[in-house]
C-alpha cells in the first residue's frame, strides 16, 4: 500500500472515532447518552479548548517546558543505555555480576520514584528528566545489550579472519547490528520519555502539560482534560517522526520491510 492510501487509512479511523465520540456524547439513543458530557465530554468542547490554548498563548510556556524535559530525559535515558547496554554485551562478566541489580533496578516502580526525585532535586525540570530518563533507560539498554549478543557469529569470525581489530568490529559489525534494536526502542522511547515528564508535572509542579492536565482534572473540567490529552499525544507523534527521519538516514542501508526482500 502506498503511503497516501496508509495516511488515508490512518486518518480514516480517527474521523469515525471521533465522530462516534460526537454521537453517543450527544445524541440520545435507545433513551439514553451513551457517553454523559460530564465524564466524557465531546470533541467539539475538547477542540474548542484547544484552540483557545494557542489563540491565547497560554499553551506555549507549558508546551516548551515539557519538551525540553521530554528531551533531555529521552537524551541522557538513551545515551546511557546504549553505552551501558554496549559495555554488558562486549564484558559478559560484567553482565554476569550487575545481571540482579539490573533486573532489580527495572522492577521498580517509577511512580514510586516520582517523590523522591522531587526530594532530591526540587520541583524544577530536573526532578521530571530524572524520572523520564528511568523509563527511557532500560527500554533502550535491553535492545542495544541484545542488538549485539545477536551479532552473526560467522559474519563476526570472517571479520576477525580478515583481520578487523576490535575497534572495526564495533564500527562496522556490533553497531549496524544494534542500530535496528536500538531505533525500534528508540520509537517506544519517545512515549516514555514524555510519559516521565508529565507524570512529574502532574504529581508537582508549576508548569506543563501534566501542570495543565492536574489544573483541569481538579476543577472537574473534562474538555481541558481531554484537550490536554490531545495535545500531548499529537505532541509524542511529532517526535516519533524526528526519530523516523533520523532513522531512514542512517539505516539507508536496511531493505524496506515492505518490499519484501
Amino acid at each position: 500500500m502506498s503511503r497516501l492510501g496508509l495516511l488515508a487509512l490512518q486518518l480514516l479511523v480517527a474521523i469515525v472515532t471521533i465522530a462516534l465520540w460526537q454521537f453517543f456524547a450527544t445524541v440520545p439513543v435507545f433513551g439514553r447518552i451513551w457517553l454523559p458530557p460530564f465524564f466524557f465530554s465531546n470533541p467539539q468542547d475538547v477542540f474548542t479548548q484547544v484552540i483557545k490554548w494557542f489563540a491565547t498563548g497560554t499553551i506555549w510556556k507549558h508546551l516548551a517546558i515539557t519538551l525540553w524535559e521530554s528531551i533531555l530525559a529521552f537524551a541522557i535515558g538513551s545515551l546511557g543505555g546504549v553505552l551501558v547496554g554496549f559495555w554488558f554485551a562486549r564484558k559478559p562478566l560484567v553482565a554476569a555480576v550487575f545481571d540482579p541489580y539490573v533486573k532489580m533496578a527495572n522492577a521498580l516502580p517509577r511512580v514510586v520514584l516520582a517523590p523522591i526525585f522531587t526530594l532530591w532535586l526540587g520541583l524544577g525540570i530536573w526532578s521530571k528528566v530524572a524520572l523520564g530518563v528511568t523509563l527511557v533507560f532500560f527500554i533502550v539498554f535491553f535492545n542495544v545489550y541484545q542488538g549485539v549478543k545477536e551479532v552473526s557469529t560467522v559474519v563476526r569470525d570472517n571479520a576477525r579472519m580478515l583481520g578487523m581489530s576490535e575497534r572495526q568490529l564495533m564500527r562496522h559489525v556490533y553497531w549496524p547490528s544494534a542500530l535496528s534494536w536500538m531505533f525500534s526502542s528508540l520509537h517506544t522511547s519517545v512515549g516514555f520519555a514524555v510519559v516521565g515528564a508529565v507524570v512529574g508535572e502532574y504529581l508537582g509542579s508549576a508548569a506543563g502539560l501534566g501542570y495543565l492536565i492536574q489544573q483541569a482534572e481538579g476543577i472537574f473540567d473534562v474538555a481541558g482534560v481531554f484537550a490536554g490529552m490531545f495535545v500531548l499525544s499529537a505532541f509524542v507523534i511529532l517526535i516519533d517522526v524526528g526519530v523516523t527521519l533520523v532513522e531512514r538516514r542512517l539505516l539507508v542501508w536496511r531493505p524496506d520491510a515492505a518490499d519484501g526482500r
